[in-house]
């Protein structure tokens, strides 16, 4: 999957300053990449204890886990209109107002569809801004992608691994509504940069007219996204590695009982394991991904671990469980991948936004049927194998699909084609 050399996106005309004027906007970016996973996994570990206040059963404990990737999609995709409208910045702060709003709904709820609408409110903010920290990313610190993107989805991961650890002892000493809506604080603190920046871009005259299409861009429809074979093709790169994730933090404990034949605090320790294979992931990926040929050797290794991991599982899950973990852990390097190539394979803020959403919005809905394509699997057959083949055939698809994400091309070279 290797590929020549990167193509250069367009960056300012003169040397940019490195940090002067651009503090807050690197505040801002670092502090909402903190905020986008934080109440994905705040409720699932203090199940028990909301369940003593509000009646949730087996279906509503379900559709509160389907809540996060479908409100990533659906909201992810009605991003680029409101930006278009709206601008980058007052979007991204609506955004994270709504995630403010949602934490705080969802503390004080009293009945399920309350703490459904708070969730709602919560990850509708979340897909948003999720598409607009790639373009953010790229208006303020074009010289500097690789580096920025790689501290945000860092932190991001952070904010991923943070609340599992915290939310149990904090609902146990405060209650749980203190461990839910204490995250809000960190929505807060997101929002004071990130309104500030705003402010002072309209102050200026910065701010994006709406409508626009800056560096004399074509307007980008969705339309032109959906003609380019590099979109769909980093759409789907994303669309698997979104599916293993979800599918692994489902699942692998149970996999790993009965295939490996470890315990329940083993499992949950080798679920830990792969959590946090992600995180030296999405510090070094970034900084490399804009170097010749790395690319496709990135996704050669992605694909790579994710073969060697299930294939262990399935010959030999007992010889090395902990390294298999690993191997699977180590895959999901192509998310930070993925999400540094959003701006990597475009030139201009229109294009950032129009392919952030097509492969975010989509890909998110893709990967929401990880879980359930594993359980219907697992049911139908008794066992683990199909699903940890259906697992590698993913990894196929996927290495196909990078074969395409390797070579350097620009999405706006394709929008007219």
């Amino acid at each position: 999957m290797t590929a020549d050399a990167e193509p250069a996106s367009r960056e300012p005309a003169g040397p940019a300053p490195r940090w002067r004027g651009r503090l807050l906007a690197f505040a801002a970016i670092l502090l909402i990449g903190l905020n986008l996973r934080t109440a994905v996994a705040v409720l699932s570990p203090i199940l028990d204890q909301v369940g003593d206040d509000i009646a949730l059963g087996s279906v509503g404990v379900g559709v509160l886990g389907l809540l996060p990737p479908v409100c990533f999609a659906v909201f992810g995709l009605a991003a680029p209109a409101l930006q278009r409208r709206l601008g980058l910045e007052t979007v991204m702060v609506a955004a994270m107002a709504a995630t403010l709003a949602g934490h705080l709904v969802r503390a004080f709820s009293g009945d399920y569809p309350v703490l459904v609408a708070g969730s709602t409110l919560t990850f509708a903010g979340m897909g948003m801004a999720n598409i607009l920290i790639p373009p953010l990313v790229r208006r303020y610190f074009p010289d500097r992608i690789g580096f920025v993107t790689s501290l945000y989805a860092t932190v991001m991961a952070v904010g991923a691994t943070l609340p599992p650890l915290l939310v149990v002892p904090v609902a146990e000493g405060a209650g749980w509504r203190t461990a839910v809506g204490m995250w809000a604080v960190f929505t807060v603190l997101a929002l004071a940069p990130l309104v500030a920046l705003t402010v002072r871009g309209r102050a200026a005259g910065e701010q994006d007219a709406a409508g626009s299409a800056p560096d004399g861009a074509p307007s980008a429809r969705r339309g032109h996204v959906l003609r380019s074979s590099l979109a769909w093709s980093l759409m789907l790169v994303f669309a698997f590695t979104a599916l293993n994730a979800y599918a692994m933090f489902a699942w692998l404990p149970e996999i790993l009982r009965d295939v490996a034949g470890v315990d329940a605090a083993t499992a949950g320790a080798l679920l830990s394991l792969f959590s946090v294979m992600g995180l030296p992931a999405s510090l070094l990926v970034p900084l490399l991904a804009s170097r010749r040929h790395a690319v496709g050797w990135m996704l050669a290794i992605g694909v790579a671990c994710y073969g060697v991991g299930y294939l262990g599982l399935l010959l030999a899950p007992t010889a090395a469980t902990v390294l298999w973990v690993v191997f699977i852990g180590l895959g999901p390097l192509l998310f930070p991948l993925c999400l540094v190539l959003i701006n990597l394979r475009t030139r201009t803020q229109p294009g950032t936004v129009a392919l952030s959403s097509f492969v975010q919005g989509i890909g998110y809905a893709v990967g929401a049927l990880g879980p359930l394509l594993l359980g219907v699997l697992h049911d139908a057959t008794g066992g683990w194998t199909a699903s940890l083949l259906f697992l590698l055939g993913v990894a196929v698809a996927l290495a196909i699909a990078g074969f395409v994400v390797a070579k350097p091309r620009m999405l706006e070279d394709q929008w007219h084609n």
